[in-house]
């Protein structure tokens, strides 16, 4: 009986901690599959109408990688998986303004799409979206003010970082921003439309 009732003792107590408010569930993450070992950059596909974004962020993505060490980057050809970026919203926003209603301060949000294909399979084994880069800042025009160029330089610093962290320590490691939040926001500037074609003048036909 003695016995019995350590054993019973054990199990309340067993259970008591079990249901206390320091334990937390902590699920495995989903890492790469083991036979990827090498990793490839695909050129960023930009589909915003901010020209060379995708050369800027695709340098400091590369650095970051090697920084990491943990998986090297080749060649398509000899790796064995392929991380892809598609730049997808630029969205450039005063929020502030001096006395004459120019812009004081603004806050630029730079959003990208990462996939990661296994390349033996060619097939897509996750696909994180809308991982966002945001800065609020200065106008230029103001003590110790940035240019646009220098708060996307700001911003490839943090989506870079996002980046190789999704890839290497798996799924929850980073989180893309929901879709309400990018509703609605206009980006930084219209489209660029093509200039329209001249029309040729009419030229009567012989008789």
């Amino acid at each position: 009986m003695r016995r019995l009732s350590l054993v019973l003792c054990a199990a309340a107590g067993l259970a008591a901690c079990a249901s206390g408010p320091d334990m937390a569930y902590t699920p495995a993450p989903q890492l790469l599959p083991r036979h990827i070992q090498k990793l490839a950059l695909r050129p960023i596909v930009n589909k915003t109408q901010q020209f060379g974004l995708e050369d800027k962020l695709l340098l400091r993505v590369r650095d970051e990688f090697l920084r990491d060490g943990r998986y090297p980057l080749v060649p398509e050809s000899d790796s064995n998986g392929i991380v892809a970026i598609t730049i997808t919203r630029y969205i450039l926003t005063p929020i502030q303004y001096d006395a004459t209603l120019a812009p004081t301060t603004y806050k630029l949000r730079i959003l990208i799409d990462v996939q990661m294909i296994d390349r033996s399979t060619n097939q897509v084994l996750w696909d994180e979206r809308n991982l966002e880069g945001s800065l609020t800042y200065p106008a230029s025009t103001l003590t110790g003010g940035l240019t646009e160029e220098q708060a996307r330089e700001q911003i490839w610093d943090i989506l870079a970082p996002m980046v190789v962290k999704r890839v290497v320590d798996g799924f929850g490691s980073v989180t893309g921003t929901s879709e309400r939040r990018i509703t609605g926001d206009a980006p930084s500037t219209a489209p660029v439309s093509k200039p329209e074609t001249p029309l040729q003048p009419v030229v009567p036909a012989p008789y």
